[in-house]
């Protein structure tokens, strides 16, 4: 089966998609980089510039695709950005819309942040989407996954909007139709026991950053959330998942790890920090944090992306971690294209794919 990816990045969503026996036949992303790091891992046939300036060349009469997908910027509708509808990135998803109605594949897949989904000042823009889909002739819905159910160590929430070509009144069931395809995930030191220690062997890029203790945290029954140290590089959870890794990585944003903790198997030190605070110790001040505290590695990251340990990144170390956060985690992208390459053999598709639910349109 034949697809296309649009804002494919570094390809996190493009491995999900291969593995499933996809033939990528054209991809395209802006930044240079991530598509020297796509070149060399998944294939030639990515170009690197604008797509508005080069998607005419898609729309070629009598050419039958598969799957369309892509995930287009997001920070528009992000809720650690401005959240600004006008920031010109937003516009994307209109324009994946365009490529979708013209070149009618047979199903597509529109990754985004929840908060599109999920946010009521986002809900005209959701409604435009379901409708504008509709109109092209697509069944549509959207479903809001989590990675962590889907063999991936890291609590990551996006939206995907998925149609299949046919009975534009139908409305797929996705989170019946995904359900089969959720697969148990490893924690944070399982994923990284294939890692060698950190500065050694498969794991020497290491990020520098300091890391200084809030003398004004922001506390949160859990200690890994609010903020126990400046900047906004939030503790990882080593038995357990971590949070959303962000395309901001590479400074004081890089998620912080206890070395000895995740090594040794001795204490937690951010858990037992977390916890004089709340009996009421006074939190440190002005102090740098104890040297067995660290920033996640390159290395580290793409792993909790779940991408394959042999995968090469193009750029420089700022460049890599963008890519990384940017990403679909490849795991989480291999369930969704599983279950759309199970779709589109079924004989019995719209019968496959039918909920007697109506999805509320607001005008």
């Amino acid at each position: 089966m034949k697809a296309l990816s649009l804002f494919s990045g570094a390809g996190g969503l493009d491995i999900g998609v291969k593995r499933n026996g996809f033939e990528i036949i054209w991809a395209n992303d802006i930044d240079r980089d991530s598509c020297e790091t796509y070149r060399i891992n998944i294939g030639d046939h990515i170009y690197c510039g604008d797509i508005n300036e080069i998607k005419n060349t898609l729309f070629r009469e009598n050419e039958t695709l598969d799957l369309i997908f892509g995930g287009p910027p997001c920070q528009g509708f992000s809720v650690a950005g401005k959240m600004n509808p006008d920031d010109p990135r937003s516009q994307h998803i209109w324009t994946f819309v365009e490529i979708v109605k013209k070149c009618q594949p047979r199903a597509f897949l529109m990754e985004n942040v929840k908060a599109l989904a999920e946010i009521k000042r986002w809900e005209p823009i959701r409604n435009e989407l379901i409708i504008a889909f509709r109109n092209a002739g697509y069944m549509v819905n959207f479903v809001i996954l989590n990675s962590s159910d889907f063999n991936v160590p890291q609590s990551r929430e996006r939206v995907f909007f998925i149609g299949f070509n046919g009975n534009s009144n139908i409305i797929p069931d996705l989170g019946r139709m995904i359900e089969p395809y959720k697969r148990k995930s490893p924690t944070v030191r399982e994923a990284l026991s294939i890692l060698d220690k950190a500065g050694t062997g498969n794991n020497r890029n290491t990020c520098n950053a300091k890391i200084t203790i809030a003398p004004n945290p922001i506390m949160r029954k859990s200690p890994y959330a609010g903020m126990l140290f400046n900047g906004l590089g939030r503790p990882v959870k080593i038995d357990g998942f971590c949070s959303t890794l962000p395309a901001t990585m590479g400074g004081n944003k890089t998620p912080i790890i206890d070395e000895e903790a995740l090594y040794n198997r001795q204490e937690n030190w951010i858990e037992s920090y977390h916890k004089s605070i709340i009996e009421g110790t006074d939190p440190f001040r002005y102090q740098d944090a104890p040297k067995r505290l660290r920033r996640l590695t390159l290395q580290e990251a793409a792993i909790l992306q779940s991408f394959p340990i042999e995968y090469k990144f193009s750029g420089s170390q700022s460049s890599i971690f963008k890519q990384i956060g940017n990403a679909v985690p490849c795991n989480l992208g291999y369930a969704v294209a599983n279950m759309l390459k199970d779709c589109l053999k079924s004989s019995e598709l719209e019968i496959l794919i039918k909920q007697p639910a109506q999805l509320r349109l607001v005008a």
